[in-house]
């Protein structure tokens, strides 16, 4: 119940009435497992008889076992959930990378080819430059007249190196514009707000987890992480289970292994008596309600004679009027 109330500013109360309330019900329900067994039966009997109640102390010991585990592996508990939710955000922040990249793929696809194209006319430029300068100071190469001085070859090369500076500078605005769009895009779809969580806001997130995530990370600590049961942590999760289980249990076993005592001899005298006195009582209100049955009969039947007779006198005596 703590970790259901987790984060409400009342959830140490209801954690203790709530506690109050299960244990009182535990108690009684185990007080009447135990005294409502029958130890007048032969021994299958009893054990047939207590099957139910075996059943029913099975459930309850799993069912209080499991809050104790959830304490007990609480630090383990927390390291997997704080993987979980990191795991999670990874695979959110991929599939929103994916989906970014499905629905603007033709602008990206565009986009890379700018900075292609970029990369391709900045390098241009560089060699470009290179060869005017040789041009305008004589040096002779390959690419080069070798005369001296700022002459029809060296306007030659000014001319197409400005035309790629042009070029670079139409380029390098598109390329600005792109990005701006895709950073928009990036925006609207989430992907720049969405980040990993740091190791505080991880810690934040497993303190206040609920019970659900709890008991589903504590599942998870029995397997390793290529899918494999890990027994050791499998075995410990699962003997603190069946130690709650037979401590439920015990007190039916101990009712069945016990031999009959003076309780249970006084017991089955008290049931004995109140089953005759039922019996009796039984008898009892069958034979009132006959003879008051019998009763009304008679008071009827006399109640109708005495009609009958005064109905014939006055006609007899009418008859013989006339």
């Amino acid at each position: 119940m703590y970790f259901v109330f987790s984060g409400d500013a009342f959830a140490v109360g209801f954690a203790i009435l709530f506690g109050m309330l299960w244990g009182l019900a535990i108690f009684n329900m185990d007080r009447y497992i135990v005294s409502s067994i029958n130890k007048e039966g032969t021994t299958n009997q009893q054990i047939l008889q207590a099957s139910p109640r075996i059943l029913l102390a099975i459930m309850i010991g799993i069912v209080i076992s499991r809050p104790l585990e959830l304490k007990i592996f609480d630090k383990e508990i927390r390291q997997k959930l704080k993987t979980a939710y990191l795991k999670g955000q990874h695979r959110k922040l991929d599939t929103l990378q994916k989906t970014y990249q499905q629905k603007y793929g033709m602008e990206l696809s565009k986009n890379s080819d700018l900075k292609k194209e970029k990369d391709s006319l900045e390098r241009d430029i560089n060699r470009s430059r290179t060869q005017m300068n040789q041009e305008v100071f004589g040096d002779k190469t390959d690419q080069t007249s070798g005369i001296v001085g700022y002459g029809t070859y060296a306007k030659q090369k000014e001319a197409i190196l400005e035309e790629k500076e042009n070029r670079l500078k139409t380029v390098t605005d598109n390329l600005n514009q792109m990005d701006g769009y895709l950073s928009q895009r990036k925006d609207f779809e989430g992907i720049n707000s969405t980040r990993l969580f740091n190791g505080h806001e991880l810690d934040s997130l497993a303190s206040i987890a609920g019970f659900s995530d709890r008991n589903w990370a504590l599942g998870q600590l029995t397997y390793n992480e290529n899918g494999t049961r890990d027994l050791d942590t499998y075995l410990a999760i699962s003997f603190i289970g069946y130690l709650f289980i037979l401590f439920e249990c015990l007190p039916v076993f101990v009712k069945l292994m016990s031999p009959k005592g003076p309780y249970d001899v006084a017991i089955g005298k008290i049931s004995e008596a109140d089953t005759y006195f039922a019996e009796k009582d039984k008898e009892r209100e069958i034979q009132v309600t006959d003879n008051v049955y019998d009763h009304n009969l008679d008071t009827d039947t006399a109640k109708k004679k005495k009609i009958i007779t005064a109905q014939s006198e006055y006609d007899l005596e009418r008859h013989s009027y006339d």
